[in-house]
């Protein structure tokens, strides 16, 4: 019979790669895609992010390679992987969607509507899809690994973007009479 679990070494390699991406998009959304009204990241918050972000890709990746790392079963593997893509992708298109409900050089807000794009549809359910997807990227990255740490970062990351995104949907409450009562701040039919 073939064995079911995956390589620690495999799975770590997945994981580093998918870690990578991430992070790289991220920084690319940030010089390419997003476009910031006003100064959203005081200097202070800077040294609390960075060792946030240090200390759990360092905590992570000791576990994660550490000669005792028990591989999740290959099915793990492939469903954490491609919840992680699929949720990458919608991150990305969500925030595509968000560039460009403001025309360049202005405040211009408007309120963020599906467009043609299906990770989209979120958007008839909560006003942050993008934290939404976030947070199941690192859910599905919690199963690919089967590691404490990372379900631990996501739920760290889903407070943290709860609070976010519970904020912004008031102030589009506020700001628009007009805004779909229906939806929720990041997690359909629930927050």
């Amino acid at each position: 019979m073939e064995n079911q679990t995956s390589s620690p070494g495999t799975v770590a390699n997945i994981a580093a790669m998918c870690w990578s991406f991430h992070y790289a998009k991220r920084l690319l959304e940030t010089v390419f895609v997003h476009r910031f009204s006003h100064g959203t990241m005081p200097i202070r918050n800077l040294f609390k992010n960075c060792t946030y972000y240090w200390l759990f890709a360092l905590y992570i990746a000791y576990h994660v390679n550490h000669p005792l790392f028990t591989a999740p079963c290959k099915v793990c593997v492939y469903v954490g992987l491609t919840g992680f893509v699929l949720c990458e992708l919608g991150n990305l298109s969500i925030h595509l969607l968000l560039k460009n409900l403001r025309p360049p050089g202005t405040k211009v807000r408007r309120i963020p509507m599906p467009d043609g794009n299906p990770f989209s549809l979120l958007l008839n359910y909560v006003s942050c899809p993008n934290y939404t997807y976030e947070f199941g990227a690192w859910v599905f990255f919690t199963i690919l690994t089967k590691c404490a740490p990372v379900g631990i970062f996501a739920a760290v990351g889903m407070y943290q973007m709860s609070v976010w995104a519970i904020n912004k949907h008031r102030n589009y409450k506020k700001e628009f009479p007009d805004y779909p009562k229906n939806r929720k701040a990041i997690l359909p039919f629930i927050l």
